[in-house]
């Protein structure tokens, strides 16, 4: 996959298929525009993806509002799901001031050289947004492209969105996000040192860095699958501020593999949250908190059927 990021000069030679949009979570929604830009593959076309960083809602947000998908991870998920080009134009006061027809024109068709543009049926683009899925189809067709529009898919009634996916994840129903998504939310980041306390009462982690602009669960105890070199390790991740520690400890991601001994500091690593296990807790000691460790260890091995 080719990125294209950090600069507005650029023009895609061969003839693309084209999915817009935020693309926050990447949920079943933005996999189904995905799907129906690749089917155009069979027609000779490249698929290519266009989007905005940061996004205007983070851009807007004054970079306060964090993410279900950090850029790294987008990249990642689309690497993984078959994209040839993924464009992450520069959203700035220049770029938001564009009006819709331009963006169709300029951007999809010149730039991405388009000749087949994907977008979700709540779609909206240029100036204040004012632009729409009939603006879309009567400019692209100027153009000489054509345009499908994916009507929104639901869940349990209710259509899918990374506002629902976002709300998921922060009341911890794990199930309903991996439902939403279509995969488990997951936390990819950088393995560190820590202080080596779980190797001192007996139960060795993994610890991340945790991107600040990425969405989190609440504070607590899960279990957790984490892919490693293209592998997955059956885990329980525990998300906070180490409080049975002392106080002052920086929100963090720790991970204790089952059968797991090699050593990956430095490695980048995806956590996969599968299931809300208990709050973070303040022990009266380390003996208390090895002893919760300890019944939270063999509960998931019956979670995960891992035989003693």
């Amino acid at each position: 996959m080719e990125i294209i990021r950090n600069t507005t000069d650029f023009h895609i030679k061969e003839k693309t298929a084209v999915a817009i949009g935020k693309f926050d979570g990447i949920h079943r929604g933005h996999k189904l525009l995905l799907q129906e830009m690749r089917a155009c593959r069979e027609d000779g076309y490249k698929t290519a993806v266009f989007t905005f960083d940061p996004t205007p809602s983070v851009f807007f947000g004054g970079n306060r509002v964090k993410e279900l998908t950090t850029l790294e991870e987008k990249q990642d998920c689309f690497q993984r799901l078959g994209v040839d080009y993924l464009v992450e134009y520069p959203f700035n006061e220049l770029t938001a001031a564009v009006e819709p027809e331009d963006y169709v024109r300029e951007y999809l068709s010149g730039k991405m050289n388009a000749h087949f543009i994907v977008a979700g049926a709540d779609i909206s683009f240029g100036k204040k947004g004012a632009g729409n899925a009939a603006l879309l189809k009567r400019v692209a067709a100027e153009c000489d492209c054509e345009v499908r529009i994916v009507e929104k898919i639901q869940y349990q009634g209710k259509e899918i969105s990374s506002t629902r996916v976002r709300q998921a994840v922060l009341k911890a129903d794990m199930e309903e996000a991996q439902a939403l998504l279509g995969e488990p939310f997951s936390v990819s980041g950088e393995v560190l040192h820590g202080n080596a306390l779980g190797r001192t009462i007996g139960f060795p982690t993994i610890n991340l860095v945790v991107p600040k602009q990425k969405i989190l669960p609440p504070n607590g105890v899960y279990f957790s699958d984490v892919w490693i070199d293209g592998k997955i390790f059956h885990g329980i991740t525990n998300i906070g501020n180490k409080p049975t520690v002392g106080d002052g400890y920086a929100l963090g991601l720790e991970t204790f593999l089952y059968d797991f001994n090699r050593d990956i500091y430095g490695r980048a690593v995806r956590v996969s949250l599968l299931h809300f296990v208990r709050k973070e807790q303040r022990f009266r000691d380390f003996a208390q908190l090895k002893d919760a460790i300890s019944e939270n260890v063999l509960q998931g091995k019956q979670y995960f059927r891992i035989e003693s």
